[in-house]
């Protein structure tokens, strides 16, 4: 089983395949991983990473987010029934989206920051889509087709922010994350059928399946693609189950040296400590 990463080591930025504990390098193939994925499907490297011994123990890197040089992350807000209820609202008829940029992102094992104007900071952990293939009005009985992975992702919201501007309540610098790898497709042949867990210091706070979905994947991917080309790199985060702090009495925010784990099926666990901003 090879998964991708991107990650930071005594040579600077680069990106590989991992196996085992083992990062095999591929910076002489393309320049970062949406580079490699515009480049073609990601089964052409198997070859490549097979023949290949040497690399970078996987405990001795620093980890970038998956792609961290995203053009779009285009996230989906309330695709859970019970998620919808909890934040006062009604279960959507339409899907609903909102954009985070790669500034508001870092990679596994990185701090997560911890903003001092605000202090509703709140977790929500989700199935991150990397598309492979680009394609604009795609049926959603070809969409599974255009992903070439998938990933964890904690979209971090900042709820007192959130509440006049999703913007801004989405978009902190460092406040979610996205890893720790990209997950080939081919090792997921159903993607709604997933459990999604997150915890904090160790204490489950969500745990649902992809199957509970409003709007599936494929219904998503159709749908975005109804409106713009979707590009390979492209990040669609599919949203977050119940059980996040602003839904419970009392609410549940993150502070400061809180552990967040973010673990879903076949896919990976994406951890990061809490760090107040100075």
């Amino acid at each position: 089983m090879i998964k991708f990463v991107s990650y930071e080591f005594d040579k600077g930025i680069s990106f590989g395949a991992l196996k085992e504990d083992i990062i095999i390098d591929l910076s002489d193939v393309a320049q970062n991983l949406r580079d490699l994925l515009i480049r073609g499907p990601l089964d052409r490297l198997i070859d490549i990473v097979e023949n290949r011994s040497e690399g970078v123990d996987l405990n001795k890197v620093i980890f970038h987010q998956v792609i961290p040089n995203a053009k779009r992350i285009i996230c989906v807000g309330k695709n859970y029934k019970d998620h919808a209820v909890e934040m006062g609202g009604s279960v959507p008829k339409n899907i609903n989206l909102f954009i985070r940029t790669s500034q508001s992102l870092v990679g596994h094992k990185q701090s997560l920051i911890k903003s001092k104007v605000s202090s509703h900071y709140d977790y929500e952990g989700e199935l991150a889509v990397i598309i492979g293939k680009g394609g604009r009005h795609i049926l959603e009985k070809d969409a599974i087709k255009h992903i070439a992975g998938y990933s964890c992702l904690l979209d971090g919201s900042m709820r007192d922010f959130q509440s006049h501007s999703i913007t801004a309540g989405k978009n902190f610098d460092s406040s979610g994350s996205f890893g720790p790898w990209l997950m080939p497709s081919v090792y997921i042949t159903d993607p709604q059928n997933l459990n999604i867990i997150t915890r904090i210091n160790g204490g489950v706070v969500q745990s649902c399946s992809t199957k509970n979905m409003i709007f599936p994947i494929k219904k998503i991917i159709a749908y975005v693609s109804s409106f713009t080309f979707l590009n390979p790199g492209d990040v669609i985060s599919t949203g977050t189950p119940d059980g996040v702090g602003y839904g419970r009495n009392p609410p549940l925010w993150l502070k400061d040296g809180d552990l967040v784990e973010v673990e879903i099926d076949k896919v990976g666990t994406l951890l990061n400590y809490i760090k107040t901003e100075i």
